[in-house]
């Protein structure tokens, strides 16, 4: 499981969480309690709930797939949709976790 921090001005809140997964990835998203669910390209299972105001995010991969062009699509989706959700980018959020982990 993963934790993002989310930048100033972008709200904890769950429908708008939803409404990035639309954007990301073209498939149904299923409702759990108080979680997402996905099902895409290399994930079996993407997992995303509001923990505090935090976004969690926890991944089941599919080791089936090996065709390239799918993995890399499916990645460029993920980091895409971690940006609308967070609004820090790859490189911003490495420096946060960094950040985490040393406090």
């Amino acid at each position: 499981m993963q934790e993002y921090t989310l930048k100033r001005g972008y709200k904890p809140d769950l429908e708008r969480i939803h409404d990035c997964l639309t954007e990301s990835f073209p498939t149904e998203i299923a409702k759990s309690g108080d979680k997402l669910v996905v099902s895409y390209g290399i994930f079996k299972k993407l997992t995303v709930w509001i923990q505090g105001k935090k976004m969690a995010v926890e991944t089941e991969s599919d080791t089936t797939v090996k065709d390239d062009e799918t993995i890399l699509e499916t990645n460029k989706r993920y980091r895409d949709f971690l940006y609308k959700a967070t609004g820090y980018t790859a490189k911003e959020r490495l420096k946060k976790a960094k950040e985490e982990v040393s406090k």
